[in-house]
């Protein structure tokens, strides 16, 4: 991993954690659903545009199917989960509870997978479920009115993304940008019929309308380049440090810009849960030759 590489995860990192930041924003007052389809919308307009400069094809009719189901899991669910979510939750929670999608993804695999929980596996599931357990149960945003859901919500919307990379490692082989590009135009399309059960509580500020941009070109549209960039690199492995980053990230932007505290309890839920996700990815940072990039290679959005 050069110096280059190594800023763009750092950016990376930063970006994704900001989402949460912006989420927490503008969700409020624009509510789920319509902040969700903004965000898609700008995403797929902005890769739409990259895609007619780099000459990508969509090809939505040989892969629409697959397209939607990536879309759902990967994108629509979960952004409107944790769109919920941050009405109520502070932004370094999300970013916390958005860790947790690999501990998601090591319990489905044991399920319907019928793969074996090893020891480094299960000590990871345990470390991972006491530093959610401490965070959430020490923080004093926890104890709103309709935390209880906002937390559920959160990490239903974590398990959504580990079903999403379960389902990419059968699916039939889309490049990765196709893959970004053309579910975004999906997930547009899926995100529309909650429009009306989660009107907008007020009218958007000029700081919300930056924000709904930024979650779209930026956490979404730029995001997607970067990681892709990095995959074919650094190859996955070392490109999934990004999951232990964007949590930092998250908690210092609601730090910084919102006024969220950082108490003992923040730091050390969150240093439990990211060594939690590290026993269960089996994480190891290779910064030597990169590894083969497989072509349906998934991930979490942010």
């Amino acid at each position: 991993m050069n110096t280059a590489n190594l800023l763009r995860l750092i950016v990376l990192a930063s970006i994704w954690g900001g989402s949460f930041l912006f989420m927490r924003i503008s969700a409020p007052t624009l509510g789920p659903a319509v902040l969700i389809e903004f965000r898609v919308l700008f995403a797929a307009l902005f890769l739409a545009i990259v895609g007619v400069v780099l000459r990508k094809r969509l090809d939505m009719r040989a892969h629409w199917k697959h397209y939607f189901i990536l879309g759902f899991f990967n994108s629509a669910f979960p952004f409107l989960l944790f769109a919920f979510a941050a009405r109520t939750l502070p932004a370094s929670v999300l970013a916390v509870l958005n860790a947790t999608a690999p501990m998601w993804g090591a319990l489905l695999g044991a399920v319907w997978g019928r793969q074996p929980i090893r020891a480094r596996t299960a000590l990871g599931l345990v470390l991972g479920t006491v530093g959610v357990a401490l965070l959430v149960g020490f923080d004093h945003a926890t104890s709103r009115p309709g935390a209880g859901i906002a937390v559920a919500a959160a990490l239903v919307a974590a398990l959504s993304y580990s079903v999403a990379s379960l389902y990419a490692r059968t699916a039939k082989s889309v490049e990765p940008f196709a893959n970004a590009h053309g579910t975004m135009w999906t997930s547009a399309l899926m995100v529309l019929p909650a429009l009306p059960l989660f009107p907008p509580a007020g009218a958007p500020t000029v700081g919300i309308v930056g924000a709904v941009i930024a979650l779209g070109v930026l956490c979404s549209g730029i995001a997607y380049i970067l990681y892709f960039k990095l995959i074919e690199d650094v190859g996955t492995t070392s490109a999934l440090t990004v999951t232990f980053l964007s949590p930092v990230f998250g908690i210092l932007w609601g730090a910084l810009f919102l006024g969220e505290a950082i108490g003992w309890y923040t730091i050390a839920g969150s240093a439990i849960t990211l060594v939690g996700t590290a026993f269960v990815t089996g994480f190891v940072p290779r910064f030597g030759r990169a590894a083969p990039v497989p072509v349906s290679t998934n991930m979490s959005s942010k």
